[in-house]
């Protein structure tokens, strides 16, 4: 997100934007946290391995898309300060 695209939208948008990426970080890291509870299970206790790797590897990927949002809200707060 560009720091000019921030300075253009209006306070309003910016805080539902923030609560928006919120909760889709939250959902994100909860479904990717069972994705790895699911795949560690079945690499423990299951015999077929063929489904878990590539399950595991779906959660590593989509696990890194939490520090991206993550930098994104810090960057939408910083815009919200300063207005304030």
């Amino acid at each position: 997100m560009k720091t000019q695209d921030l300075k253009d939208k209006s306070t309003d948008k910016l805080t539902g934007e923030l609560n928006m990426t919120k909760a889709i970080t939250i959902a994100l890291s909860v479904v990717v946290f069972l994705l790895f509870t699911i795949c560690i299970y079945g690499l423990i206790l299951k015999d077929n391995n063929g489904v878990f790797i590539p399950l595991m590897v779906v959660a590593f990927s989509t696990g890194s898309m939490i520090p991206i949002n993550i930098i994104s809200m810090k960057k939408i707060k910083e815009e919200l300060k300063t207005r304030n």
